[in-house]
């Protein structure tokens, strides 16, 4: 998988001791990945799981209507 956007080089003027900040560019990408890939995620098993509950309470017994399964009361 290929990252969009991540840049190993240094951002500025480059020092001897640039490696800090080479460092922290990939700390960042890192972390804006991994903060993408969890919004993601809380969004797809949000939805997952309520299609989840609808199509076990369909293969259940009694088997109820769908108007049933969507009304809350």
């Amino acid at each position: 998988m290929a990252l969009r956007g991540v840049s190993l080089k240094a951002k500025g003027k480059s020092s001897k001791g640039s490696n800090g900040s080479e460092d922290r560019s990939l700390s960042e990408s890192v972390k804006e990945w991994s903060t993408w890939a969890m919004r993601k995620a809380k969004i797809i098993t949000h939805y997952g799981f309520i299609t989840l509950v609808i199509i076990i309470d369909m293969n259940s017994e009694p088997k109820p209507q769908l108007s049933q399964l969507l009304s809350p009361i």
